[in-house]
């Protein structure tokens, strides 16, 4: 039956997938496993619990009765505010088997916005985790759209509908086109915008990165401290591992250097997932712990996307642990990273190349393909992109454009294929006629050892002309003077020259900000939109 519905040949590279006329990519995610045997393994693991494959797939057929119990109908959508915890697994995949359209949004998000995108997305269901009903109650409420919650816990909520549904359910029609689930972006620069993605998405992201580039395999375990709620951690914490048989280590905690050590070390990961700020968290932990620190010795592979990776980091981290640092890029558009460094193939300060399976280009200001060394807006095409937007149709003759996504992002490509990052097309900045990278200022900046985290936008001096600004957040907390100078200005200045000593004059920061945090995404974007204001 599987057979049918895909056949992977991997003589080839990119692999190449073939699809039957019909393909429900829960038969294959989760029904699969039990026709290859893997019904008594361990397919998720969290603090305290597992589940296995059997068990994976009857709490999916339960979830998708009781959500058909309950009235939603094939197509249909379904939004999810759902902590990281096996209930994802049951209602995502419950939905698509259903014939149902899940819809995991941010959990971070406040009522209005899930006001909006209820009402965007018009959902006939919202099912959330108890711990958000203070958002989601009144969210729904200020929707007003009739949509029904439901509450993950026993009594008056979903869950005695689940246990009392029947395991048995046949996968609903569907075809590789199809649209299976959602996702909202994150919004870097405004209001998130619904993400359509097919049932052939995930197969592509799965085989071409996760496969072709990391390497996974059924003995893999994967945790990931980006949550499932968007696309970097759903493919890393879901989607990846079920595509190989592995396993899923889940903390639905609030991602700390104390509480990502801790799952490390208690449950073993193979392949560990994070962003740049948190890397950067974990490396001032080890700092501190000197010796003492945690047992990092099950990892083999670390993974890094979300915003560029700095070279400097990638140093700290490899010398601290002995591990490389994969840095790539992906989005929500895309499902998951179309370019990343590989292991035992790494530059570091480059995003990598291009992950077999997609195609990259870089287009000048005049619309023309940039040769190498030349700085261009980065555009892609592959196997996972969404076939558009919802309720946007002016952004897909702007973003997506004959198959296209134009990610927003400036890059350079080198002779050799390596894509290197540049910043934001936004947030670009002009310096006396010459572009000028915020990203190789923050770079810079991060080589200082006083430096945790930096970002850096464009402010206008008293004669109105552009100059870059560093917003800093330290290591650790100044003091209140340095001989007779204020420790603030001491720094600011050292900072200053730090600059001056390595990048070309034009680009040093003249405004030295220290801030105790950066507006970020739930995803780890820095908003530099919200500097700017």
């Amino acid at each position: 039956m599987h057979s049918a519905q895909l056949t992977i040949d991997r003589s080839t590279s990119p692999a190449r997938l073939r699809y039957g006329d019909g393909f429900n990519a829960a038969s294959w995610y989760i029904d699969r496993h039990l026709v290859e045997g893997r019904g008594e393994k361990v397919a998720i693991e969290q603090a305290g619990a597992r589940v296995t494959y059997g068990e994976l797939a009857h709490r999916v057929g339960q979830a998708g009765n009781a959500l058909l119990g309950l009235g939603l109908k094939p197509g249909d959508r379904m939004l999810m505010v759902v902590k990281d915890c096996p209930e994802f697994f049951y209602f995502f995949w419950g939905a698509i088997k259903a014939g149902i359209v899940p819809v995991p949004v941010s959990y971070l998000m406040r009522a209005r916005d899930l006001a909006f995108i209820i009402a965007d997305s018009a959902c006939r269901a919202v099912v959330y985790s108890p711990e958000f009903a203070a958002e989601v109650v009144p969210g729904l409420a200020t929707a007003r759209t009739g949509a029904r919650g439901l509450v993950l816990e026993a009594g008056d909520g979903v869950l005695d509908e689940v246990a009392a549904a029947s395991p048995e359910l046949a996968a609903a029609p569907a075809r590789p086109e199809d649209i299976a689930f959602w996702l909202y972006s994150s919004g870097t620069t405004g209001r998130p915008k619904g993400v359509p993605h097919r049932h052939r998405d995930m197969p592509a992201t799965c085989e071409h990165y996760a496969v072709g580039i990391l390497g996974l395999g059924e003995d893999d375990r994967c945790y990931s401290a980006a949550k499932l709620f968007f696309a970097y951690g759903l493919g890393n914490a879901m989607t990846f591992p079920l595509w190989v048989g592995g396993a899923a280590i889940l903390d639905a905690r609030r991602p700390t250097p104390d509480t990502t050590f801790q799952t490390i070390e208690t449950l073993r990961p193979t392949a560990y997932f994070g962003v740049p700020t948190l890397y950067a968290a974990q490396l001032q932990a080890l700092d501190a712990a000197g010796e003492g620190g945690p047992d990092l010795g099950s990892l083999r592979l670390c993974v890094s996307a979300g915003e560029a990776l700095p070279p400097d980091l990638f140093r700290r981290w490899k010398e601290a642990t002995g591990l490389e640092i994969l840095d790539g890029i992906g989005s929500t558009e895309a499902l998951h990273i179309f370019i990343s460094n590989a292991p035992g193939d790494v530059k570091p300060g480059s995003t990598g190349r291009v992950v077999p399976g997609y195609e990259a280009r870089i287009l000048g200001e005049d619309g023309a393909e940039a040769g190498p060394g030349e700085a261009g807006q980065l555009e892609i095409r592959g196997g996972s992109t969404t076939p558009g937007y919802r309720n946007r149709p002016e952004l897909e003759g702007s973003t997506i454009v004959d198959g296209w996504l134009r990610t927003g992002d400036q890059y350079v490509r080198d002779a050799e294929g390596w894509f290197h990052y540049r910043g934001r097309a936004d947030d670009m900045i002009k310096v006396g006629g010459i572009w000028c990278s915020p990203f190789d200022i923050e770079a810079r900046l991060m080589e200082h050892p006083s430096v945790l985290e930096a970002a850096v936008v464009g402010r206008e001096d008293k004669h109105g002309l552009v100059k870059p600004e560093a917003h800093v957040v330290l290591s650790e907390p100044l003091t209140e003077t340095v001989g007779a100078e204020p420790a603030a200005d001491a720094l600011a200045a050292e900072l200053v020259r730090h600059c001056q000593e390595a990048l070309p004059r034009y680009m040093y920061p003249r405004w030295i900000r220290f801030v105790a945090e950066l507006p970020k995404t739930a995803t780890g974007k820095i908003q530099r939109f919200r500097l700017r204001a």
